[in-house]
Order: C-alpha cells, then sequence, then structure tokens
C-alpha cells in the first residue's frame, strides 16, 4: 500500500484564494514590460472563442490584467514574430512557441486516432500542403473553400484536410485573419530549434502538469487536468515528478497540489478591479469558481433567451480579490450598454462602475448606459456613481 505524501502546507481558503489570484496575474503589480506575451508565457495559452461583445475573450484576456492595452497591441503580440500558435490545450487556444514541443503527446494521439467525425478524400491532404507549400499561409477559403453547401459542420474536402494537417502538426494556425484561421506549414512557422516530436508522452505531460500548476498556483487534481485537457491518469502518472507539491485547502475537501514558488512568499499587493470573460482561466471552470470564491457563473450564450438569469455573456466583475457582480454588455455606436447588472450589495456598485467605466473607455465608448439592475433599489446609485 502506498503511504500519501505528507502535504508541504496547510492552506486556508483565503490563502488559496489569493495564491490563485497572484498566480493569474489579479494580485500584485503587473508586468507592463512584459506585455501581452508575458501574460501569454505565464498562462501558458489564451483560449479563443467566436463570441464577440465588447471585444474577443482573447483580447479581455490581457486587457484584465494589464489594463487598457491597444487592440492591434493584442493581436500584434500573439501573432508576429513566430512567438505563438493555435492549438487545442483547454480549447482552442493561442499558446506561446515554447510549448510546441510539449503537444507532442497530443498530436501522436491525434495520428493515432482510429475514427474521425469527417471523412478524408484520397488526396486532399497531399492537395493543401502542396498548396501550402507552394502559396504560402493560406486561409480555409482560399485553399478552396471551407464548407460545402450544406450545414456549419458540412466541411469541404480541403478544410478537412487541413485541420486533420493541424491536428498531425504538419500545418500550424499561425493568426486570425477575420477570425479565419490562417494555415501554415510548422516547418516554416515554428522555431527550428522547436520544432521536434522527441518528447516521451510521459515528458510532455509532466510539463504540462508543472505549467498548469504554476499558473493556477494550487489546485486540485481535477483543476490542473483540466488546464490542458489532460487525463486524470496522465495526471496521476507524473504529478509526483512534476515539481508541484501537496497541500491541503480548509473546505476543498479534496487533495491539491501548489506550486512551491507559490508558497515560498506572501501574495501582496494592489487587486485589479476589472471585468472578466468567461472564458478565463480564473474562472472557466465552475466547480474551482465555485470553491475558491463562493461564486456561482454559467455562460449563458447557449442558454434559450427566456431562462438566461443573468444575460447573453455576462462577465463577472472582479474586485479586491472577490467576484462582486456580474455585467452583461452591448455596444451601441460610442455607448457601451450593460443590459443588466446583477450586484452582490451595496458594496458592489462603486467596483461595478469603475469596471465599466474603464471597459468603455478601452473599447472606445465615452458613455455607459444601464438597462436593468437586479436590485432596482441600488440602480440609483450605480448611476450616480457611473456619472
Amino acid at each position: 500500500m502506498t503511504t500519501a505524501p505528507r502535504p508541504a502546507a496547510e492552506l486556508s481558503a483565503d490563502d488559496a484564494r489569493r495564491i490563485a489570484l497572484r498566480a493569474q496575474g489579479f494580485l500584485g503589480a503587473p508586468d507592463r514590460r512584459a506585455g501581452v506575451r508575458g501574460v501569454l508565457r505565464s498562462l501558458g495559452q489564451v483560449q479563443l472563442d467566436t463570441i464577440s461583445v465588447l471585444a474577443r475573450s482573447h483580447e479581455l484576456i490581457p486587457y484584465a490584467r494589464l489594463g487598457a492595452v491597444g487592440r492591434t497591441t493584442v493581436e500584434e503580440a500573439y501573432w508576429t514574430g513566430a512567438h505563438a500558435f493555435e492549438y487545442w490545450s483547454h480549447a482552442a487556444c493561442v499558446l506561446p512557441v515554447e510549448e510546441w514541443p510539449h503537444f507532442a503527446f497530443r498530436r501522436r494521439a491525434y495520428r493515432d486516432r482510429p475514427h474521425w467525425g469527417h471523412e478524408l478524400s484520397p488526396g486532399a491532404y497531399d492537395t493543401v500542403i502542396a498548396q501550402l507549400r507552394d502559396q504560402g499561409p493560406l486561409t480555409a477559403t482560399e485553399l478552396g473553400g471551407a464548407k460545402n453547401k450544406g450545414e456549419w459542420w458540412d466541411w469541404s474536402d480541403s478544410k478537412i484536410a487541413v485541420e486533420r494537417a493541424l491536428m498531425y502538426g504538419e500545418v500550424v494556425v499561425t493568426e486570425r485573419r477575420g477570425w479565419k484561421r490562417v494555415y501554415d506549414l510548422a516547418e516554416r512557422a515554428i522555431p527550428q530549434a522547436l520544432l521536434h516530436d522527441d518528447l516521451d508522452d510521459a515528458e510532455c505531460v509532466r510539463r504540462l502538469v508543472r505549467q498548469a500548476g504554476e499558473a493556477l498556483g494550487v489546485g486540485t487534481r481535477a483543476d490542473i487536468a483540466d488546464y490542458h485537457r489532460i487525463k486524470a491518469e496522465q495526471f496521476d502518472a507524473v504529478v509526483e515528478a512534476s515539481g508541484l507539491v501537496p497541500v491541503t485547502v480548509a473546505g476543498w475537501g479534496k487533495p491539491a497540489w501548489a506550486d512551491p514558488a507559490a508558497l515560498a512568499s506572501e501574495p501582496r499587493g494592489r487587486h485589479r478591479t476589472t471585468l472578466l470573460s468567461p472564458f478565463d482561466s480564473l474562472i472557466w471552470e465552475r466547480p474551482r469558481t465555485e470553491r475558491i470564491f463562493g461564486f456561482t457563473h454559467r455562460l449563458e450564450a447557449y442558454v434559450p433567451k427566456q431562462k438566461r438569469i443573468h444575460g447573453y455573456f455576462a462577465m463577472p466583475v472582479l474586485a479586491g480579490g472577490r467576484l462582486v457582480g456580474r455585467v452583461d454588455p452591448a455596444r451601441e455606436g460610442r455607448t457601451l450598454v450593460a443590459k443588466q447588472v446583477s450586484l452582490d450589495g451595496p458594496k458592489a456598485v462603486p467596483a461595478v462602475a469603475k469596471a465599466l467605466r474603464e471597459a468603455a473607455q478601452w473599447v472606445g465608448c465615452d458613455a455607459v448606459a444601464v438597462e436593468r439592475v437586479d436590485h432596482r433599489d441600488l440602480a440609483p446609485e450605480l448611476l450616480k456613481a457611473l456619472a
């Protein structure tokens, strides 16, 4: 019988919350010199999503940590100078290019996958590879069309082929152009020193478990494994060698692991006040968000309108290291419209107003309007704070 390792530390729930906030870049002075690329390297990934209300999620994530960084600056930081690539991690994500070797385990798994949702037509794969080699980076449309004339999942032969090549690692997504993926050959897009699949699966997973633990600060097995969508048994096989240390967190009820560096000093500094994308890695896992913040949040974009509680793209508001409310935003001309505001009591009003004003300025709006507040008696106070 194997004896469980003795925890390196016993943390209070508040300790764990502050460790998580610092690890995710919300507590302490932001590293403005490292900028967007620094945020990407620290988080290890930034999730992409099609929804754009204030801005797309991959823009909102550095904004939440750095403040009003220019949106063009964000895109250039990701997609110029071979600093990043897009691949499947927690979902479709922007990843630091240094992580390319560590996703070899996933590329191998895709190559070995016995069944696919789309059948690959004979010759289509070689055709798209030849097109990219001859013509340089191309979108699916430029490769011959993304879709047939059916539903959205009815991909064309060239789209199926290039997505297969992407999963295998022969092709890389190097940018988004008008939200379309731009594909290029990995041999051109990835620096030669990184262009290899030399690491075995255990080494790849060990590195990603360590990286996830560093980005989260402290987490359970499910928290850390979910960060890069690693299987639980893969986590179990490498966690002891990952460098993360076992800890206990009051009230969690499950074993946890922490980054040793996160335990070396007490988290201190200024808290960010900001709107959070629902796809932000601070809050994307609902059980963890509930455990750390006592805050239940669900993206309602895919919920029928009549069943929504907080709104289509309700964004949690972070202030003082707590989640203090939600805002469902929209833009009408140069006005940021808070279609619905949910407040966690009167103390949340100044923080929500501050977050709304800063977000409006960032996206080029010069006014904020409020349509509905869940606590109607707080609406006048919120409007006064916004004014």
